[in-house]
């Protein structure tokens, strides 16, 4: 396995097309983010991480300034975190949140954020529930932060 960092590789229309037919609605939003570059617009200042075995794709997820949940005091955020299906059940996700969670201390943050709609999949990860919030998509979210930095 090994991990990309997709603004830095030249492949990134073909990254965004086989994120595109990956099984998850928020794939595809992702995918045309990546290939009208429009990423950046949306998110704010971060980047897409892939872990990739070979040409096909483990698992991702970004590291970015915003998220879904509109408060421009909580960043960065962990987003868009998938799986495969065939992949699943090797803590991929687990590892990949690790590498981005090192990405942002090395960066100078104290904490990464994640909002999802999951109850108990990021707290074995070392996330802490804040609260929740209605979404940008006016959707429920739970809000998870996780110390990584002194």
């Amino acid at each position: 396995m090994e991990i990309l960092e997709l603004n830095t590789i030249s492949e990134q229309k073909a990254w965004a097309e086989r994120i595109r037919l990956c099984d998850w609605g928020a794939a595809k939003l992702l995918a045309d983010l990546v290939e009208q570059n429009k990423f950046n617009e949306l998110l704010g200042d971060g980047s897409l991480y892939i872990m990739a075995d070979g040409k096909k794709i483990a698992s991702f997820c970004t590291l970015t300034q915003r998220d879904c949940i509109k408060d421009d005091t909580l960043f960065p955020w962990i987003g868009f975190v998938f799986t495969a299906p065939e992949y699943r059940g090797n803590r991929y996700s687990g590892q990949l949140i690790e590498f981005v969670c090192n990405k942002a201390k090395e960066q100078g943050y104290k904490k990464v954020y994640i909002a999802t709609d999951h109850i108990g999949l990021y707290e074995k990860y070392g996330f802490t529930y804040i609260e929740s919030r209605t979404d940008i998509y006016g959707e429920e979210a739970r809000i998870y932060y996780r110390i990584i930095g002194e």
